[in-house]
């Protein structure tokens, strides 16, 4: 009985996390649309909402590689890249096939999650049998390796069909009514700006419940086990390989699914270093970091405040910088101080049975 009785304690105690979790992102965005409405927000800050959801996506995703997985991955951004320009080039060939914008742009966000997953597997095969370091430099070079990749492919459409050539434009050899998709570095330009605050919001609550009822599943279980004693976990038959390429290939789509909606929130796509490169991947991994490791509200929240900061800072120019730096190191050290976690536990430890005399 006394298992029972904790077993359905640990249920209501994740249902009520996981709702609390919903309940941030509606709320939020309630609160955004009613700003909106009574004309209480700028054209600047509604240009950010889009991206908001988009580095929200990246957080949670990113967190469940390395905090729920337990490995260290730099090459976040390589997985968005691959999605949004495969996302793009579904989008720009089916303008004229597929008019209806709705069905367009949804069967663009599967194409985009499909083939960030595949190259999720394809790296993960090789990649996850590595560990601590390793896996971090060879995911870092995956990031370098696709963005330089994309920049040398030239795709183009005409009555024949697709073409494609690695050298230029020229190579592609189409007929008079030829249209140039991809044009190597130059990117892809005419992408439908499909991307809404609303679809951001929608496509952010799913990544959540995708990864939320995956931690707390079996295989979640699973996957943690592996993350805190692979030596245990092997030994009780846990299929380690299994659960690893699972949670990265997940981690993986999600980025594209962000990526899908980076892509058609611009009119042209480029795979430059500022937007697919290793820089992209760390600031990833500083929303994760100070939202804290294994925390998918957590990684939620700051990514959302971080991505606001630069630009609520604005007004004080030089000193704009600094004072995201400063607000970094802060939250850093109230994340992860000894002192303060022991200090918070209490505190949350004594006003929770304050409550319960209550």
């Amino acid at each position: 009985m006394g298992k029972i009785a904790n077993t359905k304690f640990q249920v209501n105690k994740t249902l009520k996390s996981n709702l609390i979790t919903y309940g941030i992102v509606v709320i939020a965005f309630v609160l955004v649309q009613s700003l909106i409405a009574t004309g209480h927000v700028s054209s600047l800050m509604k240009g950010l909402l889009v991206p908001l959801c988009i580095y929200s996506i990246m957080a949670i995703s990113l967190n469940l590689t390395v905090g729920i997985l337990g490995e260290l991955s730099l090459g976040h951004a390589g997985f968005m890249c691959v999605g949004a320009f495969a996302s793009s080039l579904f989008s720009v060939s089916m303008l004229d096939s597929i008019p209806n914008t709705g069905i367009r742009f949804f069967l663009a966000i599967l194409i985009g999650a499909a083939a960030a997953a595949v190259a999720g597997m394809i790296v993960g095969v090789p990649v996850l049998r590595l560990r601590g370091d390793y896996l971090a430099i060879v995911t870092l070079a995956f990031g370098e390796i696709i963005k330089n990749v994309v920049n040398v492919i030239y795709v183009g459409k005409d009555s024949d069909g697709i073409h494609l050539s690695m050298k230029n434009a020229m190579a592609l050899n189409m007929a008079d009514d030829g249209k140039i998709i991809l044009n190597g570095a130059q990117g892809i330009t005419g992408t439908p700006k499909n991307s809404t605050f609303v679809i951001g919001v929608i496509l952010t609550i799913l990544t959540l419940i995708i990864v939320l009822n995956l931690i707390h599943s079996r295989s979640g279980r699973a996957i943690m086990s592996v993350r805190d004693n692979r030596i245990a976990a092997e030994s009780i038959g846990i299929n380690i390989t299994k659960y690893k390429l699972m949670a990265f290939t997940i981690s993986a789509s999600l980025a594209g699914v962000a990526g899908v909606l980076y892509s058609h929130n611009l009119s042209a796509l480029t795979a430059t270093q500022k937007n697919f490169g290793y820089n992209q991947s760390i600031m990833i991994l500083v929303f994760v970091v100070l939202g804290g490791i294994g925390n998918i509200r957590g990684s939620m929240i700051a990514a959302v405040i971080l991505t606001l900061l630069p630009e609520l800072l604005r007004g004080l120019n030089a000193y704009r910088m600094l004072i995201y730096a400063i607000i970094l190191i802060v939250l850093m050290i109230f994340n992860w101080s000894p002192k303060l976690i022991d200090f918070r536990k209490r505190y949350f430890h004594k006003s929770r049975a304050e409550r319960k005399r209550v």
